[in-house]
């Protein structure tokens, strides 16, 4: 079961890079991703250290969930900011050729 959800996973997010580009993609992925790994490792933390069971932190999950995915937005928000400052700055390092247009009545 676990084969089949890594298998749709990848088939989505190869069809989702074709979609929208590498990039966009790249950063959607990491908009899902963060969150998810610090609500995952939170509650499974917290369910050991308080009710010595990780499954019971999973259950927890709810609850620290809307707090934990506030609190994850400023570091998705600073590393797609850091992603787009990469971009435009290889953008703005290509030669550019500027260019006037004359048109056929001028000449």
């Amino acid at each position: 079961m676990t084969y089949l959800v890594l298998y749709v996973a990848g088939i989505v997010s190869i069809w989702w890079i074709y979609r929208v580009g590498w990039l966009e993609a790249l950063k959607t992925i990491l908009a899902v991703l963060i969150p998810s790994i610090l609500i995952i490792l939170f509650n499974v933390k917290a369910g050991r250290l308080l009710f010595r069971s990780p499954v019971v932190g999973i259950i927890s999950v709810l609850p620290t969930a809307v707090f934990i995915f506030r609190g994850s937005q400023p570091l998705v928000s600073g590393i797609n900011n850091w992603i787009d400052k990469k971009n435009n700055d290889f953008s703005e390092m290509q030669d550019v050729v500027d260019a006037e247009v004359v048109s056929a009545e001028e000449v």
